[in-house]
Parts: structure tokens; sequence; C-alpha cells
């Protein structure tokens, strides 16, 4: 457990170690290392994002005992997570931060803490079912406008829907054994729209579900708002789907040809579809062993699976790889996909362009996980594990929206861990005048121009 050390600052003397003595002491006020927490709270202030997200919680206490309103809470809670402090606990720290403070809208020098870790426990635990689940819509619905409003013109929009293991190491209400994963977990459901001229994969939906089940539980609903906004803001765009293999059924079959979407979906293997791929693979095996290096070809057929009740265009990819140059057995292995879609173009480009981007997305769900906190679901509440997997999907949304700000710069296409080191990580004094607040920053900050640029962008002006 960690100990406090406020009761009296703590020091450290290096005597010998350099040409004069070093003395450093934790006794300096209105100071803070997250100065650059700043051009976050400005970014939210501009969207309005967790503003809108709380709109609909509804407040059973009294009036005049309220210290800390749900927006107070959910917002330290975001910027917490955003600055690294993912667990509740960290609040023993940071409620009393300067910066922190000030972008909660509280005095930085004399105005009151923020919460306390219990506060922002009995917090977690107070939000509703349905609550909750206005507060994903509000998500869904203002991450799908921020992409419309910079792509009003596109012509093609991507839906990228995937399924990852959060790992549950206690009783959590909800988490179970998956045979799969070979462990007791949750299967959020996360899922990203994005245009082909934005690289940025925009998150719009992070669902907490039960650690069995099939991975498609919640796709379709969601697939049914999504593709609806997106026809409202993006009238001109092309909608094209992609999932993995996990997901396909009969039922999503049908409701994205309902929905005159089009999609590319991996597809499980069977013997059916082995033995119908097995004419591609011809030859492969000994252009491998003439050259050393891997043979690919691509072909089509029409398939239909017992259950479906039509045959639709399945895509193969066929491959044979070299034995690796260390370790393994030392034969050549063969590698075959299959994948169904609607789509016109040629096999080689349906799988190599239209499906094999659908990938970037693990790059982003990595940055969820291990930047973000997205696995810290230890409450014993399910609602309470899904408002937490909202905070780390708010807090990337808001660093998603930092890239396109410094869209130009050497920034641009960082990785949160990234921008929160760069960015973020800022060390800073408060000053409080009865005008303003003064924030000194260093003058050797490495990244000083490019957060003035940003914050420029963001509204501010030279001061």
């Amino acid at each position: 457990m960690r100990q406090s050390t406020r009761s009296e600052p703590q020091s450290a003397k290096f005597a010998s170690m350099f040409e004069q003595e070093v003395v450093a002491t934790f006794d300096a006020s209105a100071l803070t290392s997250d100065a650059g927490l700043l051009a976050l709270g400005a970014l939210d202030r501009k969207l309005k994002l967790t503003e809108r997200l709380c709109a609909s919680l509804s407040d059973g206490r009294q009036a005049g005992k309220v210290s800390h309103t749900h927006h107070d809470l959910f917002r330290q809670r975001v910027y917490a997570v955003a600055a690294g402090y993912a667990d509740g606990n960290d609040a023993r720290s940071n409620r009393a931060d300067p910066m922190f403070k000030a972008v909660c809208d509280r005095d930085p020098v004399s105005g009151r803490d923020l919460a306390s870790q219990p506060t922002l426990s009995r917090f977690e635990r107070s939000v509703g079912r349905r609550e909750v689940v206005e507060m994903g819509r509000a998500f869904e619905q203002e991450r799908i406008s921020s992409l419309a409003r910079r792509n009003r013109g596109a012509r093609r929009v991507v839906i990228d829907m995937d399924a990852t293991e959060d790992q549950a190491h206690g009783q959590q209400t909800f988490s179970f054994f998956n045979a799969f994963y070979d462990g007791h977990c949750f299967l959020p459901l996360l899922a990203f729209v994005s245009v082909p001229d934005d690289p940025e994969q925009v998150l719009f939906a992070a669902r907490l579900r039960p650690g069995t089940g099939a991975s498609h539980r919640g796709v379709i609903p969601l697939l049914r708002r999504a593709v609806a906004q997106l026809r409202r803001e993006m009238p001109k765009a092309r909608i094209l789907v992609r999932m993995d293999s996990g997901f396909v059924t009969p039922r999503l079959l049908s409701v994205l040809e309902e929905l005159a979407v089009d999609y590319v979906l991996g597809l499980p293997g069977n013997s059916v579809l082995l033995r119908r791929s097995r004419r591609f693979v011809k030859g492969l095996r000994k252009q491998v062993q003439a050259t050393g290096l891997a043979a690919r070809q691509f072909g089509e057929f029409s398939y239909a699976a017992g259950t479906w009740e039509r045959e639709r265009r399945v895509v193969v990819k066929a491959e044979y790889l070299p034995p690796p140059a260390r370790g393994g057995n030392g034969k050549i292995k063969r590698n075959l996909r299959c994948i169904v879609t609607n789509l016109k173009s040629s096999p080689r480009h349906v799988y190599e362009v239209d499906y094999c981007d659908r990938g970037d997305s693990e790059n982003r769900i990595k940055e969820l996980k291990e930047d973000l906190a997205l696995g810290r679901t230890s409450s014993t509440s399910f609602l309470a594990n899904q408002l937490r997997v909202l905070t780390s999907a708010t807090a990337f949304a808001l660093y998603q929206e930092m890239r396109w700000e410094l869209r130009g710069t050497d920034l641009a296409r960082a990785q949160t861990s990234t921008l929160r080191m760069r960015l973020v990580k800022i060390a800073g004094q408060l000053i409080r005048s009865t005008r303003r607040i003064l924030v000194r920053l260093p003058k050797a900050c490495p990244d000083a121009g490019t957060w003035c640029r940003l914050a420029r962008r963001l509204g501010a002006a030279p001061a």
C-alpha cells in the first residue's frame, strides 16, 4: 500500500556524487509535473466531450451538500487516466495537484482539493444501467460526428469492429473463464470508423461484455446505429464494414446486405473451404523450395455454409512460407485464409487492400490497453467497470483529437504514450493573481514550439 508522504517534506542529499553537494527536497508549492494537461483540458472544453457524456447523469444528492458534481468527478478520472494515473488510489496525490485543480475549474493555489478515492469509487458505483447506456450512445454520436465534420466530402468510410481480452484476476461480475484465452476475462467490443484520406481510426464505441459467449454479442444494434448516423452526416460516402471470423453469423450477413453496405469479413476454416481452396495452392510448395521465398496466390469461388440462405463470394489467399531462419521445426508452412465479401475488385485487392488494413485497429487497441488502462476493470460492479472502460475511451478520444490538431507536425502520428511524455508531462509553476492564472513552463522544454502550436489551434492567443 502506498504510504503518504505529505506529512513532512521529503528530501535527499547527494554529498559526494557530483562536483558540488546536491540537495533535493519535495517542498515546493504550486508546482506540477503535468502542466501540459492544460492543453487536454482546453481540448475537452472545445469539444465539450465530458460535458456531453455527463448530460444524462441524474444526481439525487442534496444540492447544498455537493462538493463535486458528476461532471467534475468524471473529468477528474478522465484527465487522470490521460496523464497516466489509472488507479483510483492515485487521487490521494493528484487531487491536490494545481494543474488538475485548474483544468477542473478550481483555484489552483487556494481552491478546494478534488475528489478523494472513496468519493470517486462511490461515483462509479452510483451510475445506473440506463445512464451508462446513454453515456455510451452519446460517445458514439460525438465521435462519429467528429470524423464527419472534417471529412464531409469523403467517398468511402470504413467501420472496423474487434474484440479484445480483458483479463480478470478476482471475482468481478460477469468475468468468466474463456477457453480460447485460457483464463478468466471480459471481452470488450471496440469499434472504429475511418476514411481513406485520414489515417486516424476514430474509436466510437467501447462496450464491456461478459467473458464468455459469442464474439458478435451486441454488434448488430451498434452497427445499425453507426450506419444510420453515417448516412445522415456523410451521405456521399460508401460504407465498408470489416470484421474478423469471430463475428460472422448468417444473421450478420443478412443485416449487412439489408443495410446495403459493402463488407469484407474473415471466415473460420472448415473442411469444405479447405477442399475447395486446394486448387489455389498447387505449385506453391515447389516454388518455395526452389526460391526460399514465400509464395502466394489468390482465388475465389461461390460458397454457402449450411446455415446461409444463399451463396456468396469467397476470396482465398493461398500461401506457403519458408522455414524460419531460427527456431521452428524447419518445415515449410501453409497459410490459408478465406474471407467473404460483396466487393467486386480482384481477389488480391480485396485481401491485401480492403481486408488487411483492418489490422491497424490492433495498434489502437494496444494504445488503449497499455497506455490508457482499458483493462483496469477490477470493481466488483459490472456497471462500474463499464464506466471505467468509457473513461479510458474518453481519454483516448482526447488524444485522437490532439493528433488531429497536431497535423503537419512530427507528432501527428505519435502514439498516446509519446504524446503524454512530450506534451503533458511538463513541469510547471502556477501563479494566481486577481486577473489571471499564470503557468510558467520550462524554457528548455524541447517541445515548446509544438505545444504552443497546439494551443493556438485550440483557440489560445499569444500572451
